[in-house]
């Protein structure tokens, strides 16, 4: 028991260090742009693709502030804005499939993810979903009631106090990272040595196998359904180290993640917004399942082919 510990605590550190570094620079970079005219050039940037969508020039604001920042943020600005309950909903199903972009792809592609293929499958996805459900849509016209009031943040007024909110939050951040990883990668050592996580990933076979996936793939399902990309992370590394979770499943997985990560807490938060969230969910679940089937179907059809390429040379 001693040594399960000592080696999940030392795991938890490790990861901790490796994701803690990227984590508060992103964070403190962040800290400093937001307060910058950067943020306003997106927007203005954006808008004329707005209509396309079913959603009017000052939805760019939310949109670039979620992906910029965090969710908690865009819904402070949706908030702050009125909307229809249709431009509500499409922002809600924008927003989680694509949030929190430089934190979240950053720490995420320390795994070894390439950064386009988890920028193209959020952004692509938050757009075709947002174009489908404004095509076939047609109600939702009435203006949205929202569950609460959001309530403004002082701003920083000079450089310095700017500095000491950025490294604030960059601590905090990292603090939050350190209080999730490290308890959570004991925990998984303690349930490797008891033969849990076997017995889960044997479980889990059918559905890792039906997205295309071996089931060693299971526990890093599992942790980036549960915790996130970010924090998901951490069990990823430790599955891509020790349990030799292949690069075409680890890509697999995160294309799965990107489309459907922290249902928990990511569905819970549109609660004040849209009321009812198992559209929501519902439409995560299906984007993810159906996008990660398809690539992993393309991909296995190709090494296939490959293979039988091959062959017929020799």
């Amino acid at each position: 028991m001693k040594q399960t510990l000592k080696k999940g605590l030392q795991t938890g550190l490790e990861t901790t260090w490796t994701l803690g570094k990227v984590l508060f620079l992103v964070t403190l970079i962040v800290s400093f742009l937001q307060h910058t005219p950067l943020i306003d050039w997106m927007v203005h940037f954006i808008t004329p693709v707005m209509k396309v969508i079913g959603l009017n020039g000052d939805a760019a604001i939310p949109l670039v502030i979620g992906n910029f920042l965090n969710l908690y943020a865009a819904i402070g600005a949706i908030l702050s804005i009125d909307f229809t309950v249709k431009e509500v909903f499409i922002l809600a199903v924008m927003l989680s499939f694509s949030h929190n972009l430089l934190i979240e792809t950053t720490v995420a592609s320390k795994v070894g993810v390439k950064l386009w293929i988890i920028l193209s499958v959020r952004l692509g996805l938050a757009f075709f979903s947002a174009f489908i459900i404004n095509l076939f849509w047609d109600g939702g016209g009435e203006k949205a009631q929202y569950g609460f009031i959001s309530q403004q943040d002082a701003v920083p007024s000079d450089w310095g106090m700017i500095l000491f909110e950025g490294l604030e939050k960059a601590a905090m951040g990292v603090i939050q990272l350190a209080a999730i990883v490290i308890p959570l990668m004991i925990a998984i050592q303690f349930m490797k040595d008891l033969g849990w996580v076997d017995a889960f990933s044997k479980k889990m076979e059918p559905v890792t196998e039906m997205l295309g996936m071996k089931r060693n793939t299971s526990t890093t399902l599992a942790a980036g359904l549960i915790f996130g990309l970010a924090y998901g992370a951490g069990v990823m590394l430790q599955a891509v180290k020790e349990d030799g979770v292949e690069h075409r499943d680890l890509t697999l997985a995160f294309i799965f993640l990107v489309a459907c990560h922290a249902v928990i807490e990511d569905t819970l938060i549109f609660v004040p917004i849209v009321g009812s969230v198992w559209p929501l969910l519902l439409i995560r679940l299906f984007a993810a399942i159906l996008l990660t089937m398809i690539i992993g179907f393309v991909w296995k059809k190709q090494a296939h082919i490959g293979k039988r390429g091959t062959v017929y040379e020799h």
